[in-house]
């Protein structure tokens, strides 16, 4: 059974790749020949997750799952939210967009947030929604190499150090990314191909 997960991501492919039944046959965007961007224009992660699932099923005709991620900040009305790729503007990196953040937030006292990862399964002609989150605050500086986007500034609940400086094998267990893949594992090792 081959499996399309809609992203050019080679770290993110290879990561779910190892949680996978054998049986699947991962294939990234690349492997299909699509090299195409495919534009989130959605209002919500849920939105944007299943656009990007879709163009793959209806263009190439395969089974595919694609995610979108989140950072939602309570003082913040939930932003980022589904522009945390972008947050300081187009053609800003996640330097700017932590900045921009830890700028939004001073001398706010109330710091919660929590990272939201949703994933649009299309298998067998029906759609499917899996979704993680992990609990946390934001810190008022970066702390840690580890990790990418926001990790440096997110720590979760439970734990006295960010994303960026949890070991990657800890941070895997206890990420929203992490939970929203372990659900779509569960579900394709349960589900007949």
């Amino acid at each position: 059974m081959k499996l399309v997960f809609a992203t050019h991501n080679d770290h993110k492919l290879r990561e779910v790749k190892q949680l996978l039944p054998d049986s699947i046959e991962l294939l990234s965007l690349n492997d299909i020949n699509c090299f195409d961007e495919i534009p989130e224009t959605g209002s919500t992660l849920e939105e944007n997750a299943k656009i990007k699932a879709d163009f793959v099923t209806q263009t190439y005709g395969f089974n595919c799952f694609s995610d979108d991620t989140g950072l939602l900040i309570d003082a913040l009305d939930g932003r980022p939210g589904v522009f945390s790729a972008r947050y300081a503007g187009e053609g800003k990196n996640s330097q700017d967009n932590m900045a921009k953040v830890l700028n939004e937030l001073k001398g706010q006292r109330n710091r919660r947030a929590q990272f939201k990862t949703v994933i649009h399964l299309n298998w067998n002609g029906l759609p499917h929604l899996f979704e993680g989150i992990v609990e946390g605050e934001i810190t008022h500086g970066q702390h840690g190499e580890g990790g990418f986007g926001y990790d440096p500034i997110f720590m979760p609940f439970g734990y006295d150090q960010t994303f960026g400086e949890l070991p990657p094998g800890t941070k895997n267990a206890i990420s929203h990314r992490g939970r929203a893949v372990a659900k779509l594992v569960a579900f394709l090792k349960n589900s007949p191909s």
